[in-house]
């Protein structure tokens, strides 16, 4: 969908109706599937962007057009999911390791579809998805998750190496069950 992104913003401070929709219709789609690395039920994941945009709605006033505004929605969408999770108890952190573990070199599958890694990172317990999706698909770092989650940095590192020691597991298992093993 092309746009200009100055005109869509300004309609939406105008609580322009068209605008609302049109901004909603063209991040949507993206948002969701954001929404879907942390949480496991489509259900939670709908509330969850329903209530992004509501507030990305109400804080439009304060874009500043300084960053895209993908970027923008994202960052209220990711804050909003963890406000969710905190605020459910949906995540709980192990005891931190006392050596976080040698990086894992995982090497995708051409043969892996977007939606089964999807579904990898669903099955990951809620503590080790969200550092795993902060960290590796956000770009966030760990001092800054660890601020984010109300957790120390040490901990972030651990729940994140365990992240990645299970999605080798499971991605194991996914290629020995898809080589009838």
């Amino acid at each position: 969908m092309v746009f200009d992104e100055h005109e869509l913003v300004m309609g939406c401070r105008r609580k322009d109706r068209v605008s609302q929709r049109r901004l909603y219709d063209a991040f949507a789609g993206r948002m969701l599937v954001v929404c879907l690395r942390y949480v496991k039920s489509r259900d939670e994941a709908e509330d969850i962007l329903q209530e992004s945009f509501i507030k990305v709605f109400d804080k439009i006033d304060t874009f500043r057009f300084e960053c895209p505004l993908v970027a923008w929605i994202k960052r209220i969408v990711v804050n909003t999911t963890l406000n969710y999770l905190r605020d459910n108890r949906r995540y709980r952190f192990t005891e931190e390791l006392d050596h976080v573990a040698e990086e894992v070199a995982t090497t995708f599958s051409e043969e892996l579809h977007w939606k089964d890694l999807l579904q990898l990172v669903q099955e990951l317990p809620p503590g080790c998805r969200a550092v795993f999706n902060l960290y590796a698909i956000e770009g966030y770092q760990h001092q800054e998750i660890a601020s984010m989650l109300g957790i120390s940095e040490g901990t972030s590192k651990s729940q994140y190496s365990r992240a990645k020691s299970l999605l080798q597991r499971m991605l194991t298992n996914h290629r020995m069950t898809e080589n009838g093993h």
